[in-house]
């Protein structure tokens, strides 16, 4: 069975390779191209492709994440298999967490890309094998709520609890109440530790 596929990427020269590389493969077989998720939206709605490879990061508008979520919200929902540069914990779990069947790194060589696709199309999860244990590892720090984002980011600048109290505008109770939160999840046991797990993880800029 020869499987549709729907690229979606915001640089052209890369859609065009991936485009030339399935156009050659057994088994799949290129239905459209979108460079913004929007556009990707309303291409699956209307092309209803069995597997929407999808970049992570699409310029304008709405990332791979959202439009993930959205793709799988659709009446017949594709598979979405991530395909993209970016090997963050984070964005692994929060691609998979949105739907995604998926997520591979844009070096993989092309037997992998292809038999992901298969994968992903039969309902089965693929990630690549240097990212798995890394994304099981990052779930609980995926998972940081607004406000210990907020603490997490004041505290990877050095500020006292007084200090981040004083920025947010709460107790010092209730910060070294998120502290405390924030050092179980990231499974740090200080201070420096946890802002160094957070941008290793991707949860700072």
């Amino acid at each position: 069975m020869t499987l549709s596929v729907l690229l979606v990427d915001d640089h052209p020269i890369v859609r065009a390779g991936l485009r030339t590389v399935l156009d050659s493969a057994v088994g799949a077989r290129v239905v459209g191209e979108a460079a913004t998720g929007e556009e990707a939206i309303e291409a699956a709605d209307v092309l209803r492709p069995d597997v929407v490879l999808c970049d992570l990061r699409l310029g304008d508008g709405i990332d791979g994440i959202e439009t993930t979520a959205r793709l799988r919200e659709l009446r017949s929902a594709p598979a979405v298999l991530i395909l993209t540069t970016s090997d963050r914990d984070v964005d692994v779990l929060r691609a998979i967490e949105a739907g995604a069947a998926g997520y591979l790194l844009k070096d993989a060589p092309t037997g992998t890309i292809l038999a992901g696709i298969a994968d992903a199309a039969a309902g089965r999860t693929v990630i690549a094998p240097e990212l798995r244990v890394r994304a099981e590892r990052a779930a609980p720090a995926a998972r940081l709520t607004e406000r210990e984002l907020e603490v997490l980011a004041l505290l990877a600048e050095g500020r006292s609890n007084r200090e981040i109290a004083r920025r947010l505008f709460v107790s010092e109770s209730t910060v070294k109440t998120h502290v405390v939160h924030l050092l179980a999840k990231l499974g740090a046991d200080s201070r420096g530790r946890a802002a160094a797990v957070a941008r290793e993880r991707g949860l700072l800029e």
